[in-house]
């Protein structure tokens, strides 16, 4: 990684062929597997620090998705970019990894409805659930769709997205907001998504939001809303880290996990943004380390 942030990143990516492309992904360390699941427009490079804290006694694994970080960016012809291909496309590697058992999520942004996903298809195999600005359910009552998201769903935002970055740009300047990103963290951040091709995903990711019944996503976050809503994982050890001034995933959202999880350890972070891992990691990643040793798994 060539970054000022190079020696915060210093692990060893595989590959797995996923229908002849190539998803990257990292595994480091041994122990019961901590997965975590990034969301659009970052990669792995967001959950550098936690990976660190957690490599001494567990496995941790963070894919990244097709079209993000250092995985193959294909056009439409060869990949189906929409949240069923995702949630198949983290089950795909974990079954290679012999992931079947004693699992953490830990999911951020459009991880949540990916992560969640696979969790509702393995229940079985899930073990303790903590959340970063996400959701795994549709848009709360109450919640008015942000007008950036929808502009970026036009063909003007569209434009932007993929030739200007503006989507990568944009949420790199404005997500963080106890303090702002310096330019070389936001570069790091941007550096994936240096060429029209290589934006697709993060444009595609925001044009598969669902808002109707109609929209290919709708289905797939339905089915995961409708287990969370019969009381799915309400008994197992959960945790939510909340940037309170996330002008996406805001307070609707968390009061909505908090209505399917009044069990979940909830911190909120009145002065943090969206990329809240990014914001205060020096107060989360001791805080998630502790809910771990709090919550041995037999």
């Amino acid at each position: 990684m060539d970054s000022p942030y190079r020696d915060d990143y210093p692990f060893a990516g595989r590959t797995f062929d996923r229908g002849g492309l190539r998803l990257h992904y990292l595994d480091e360390g041994q122990g019961d597997p901590v997965v975590m699941v990034h969301g659009n427009p970052t990669w792995s490079f967001y959950y550098r620090r936690v990976i660190q804290a957690v490599r001494g006694a567990h496995s941790a694994i963070v894919p990244y998705h097709i079209g993000c970080g250092l995985s193959d960016k294909p056009g439409d012809d060869r990949y189906d970019y929409t949240l069923q291909s995702r949630i198949d496309d983290l089950d795909a590697p974990l079954e290679h990894l012999n992931v079947r058992g004693n699992v953490t999520l830990l999911l951020h942004d459009w991880g949540g409805a990916i992560g969640m996903g696979y969790a509702v298809r393995h229940p079985e195999r899930i073990r303790r659930i903590a959340l970063l600005n996400t959701a795994a359910f549709l848009k709360p009552p109450g919640k008015a769709m942000p007008a950036a998201l929808g502009l970026v769903r036009t063909p003007p935002g569209a434009l932007l997205v993929r030739g200007f970055n503006a989507f990568a740009r944009g949420t790199a300047w404005i997500g963080c907001t106890r303090r702002r990103m310096p330019k070389p963290l936001r570069d790091a951040y941007c550096a994936p998504y240096d060429s029209w091709a290589n934006r697709i995903a993060t444009l595609r990711f925001v044009e598969d939001i669902p808002l109707h019944p109609g929209d290919r996503a709708y289905g797939p976050l339905s089915q995961t809303q409708a287990a969370l809503e019969a009381g799915l994982f309400r008994d197992i050890p959960t945790a939510i880290f909340w940037g309170m001034r996330d002008f996406v995933f805001d307070h609707h959202f968390l009061d909505r996990w908090i209505e399917l999880w009044p069990g979940a350890e909830v911190y909120r972070f009145e002065d943090c943004g969206h990329y809240v891992l990014e914001d205060a990691a020096d107060e989360i990643v001791p805080l998630f380390t502790r809910f771990l040793a709090e919550h041995p798994l037999r």
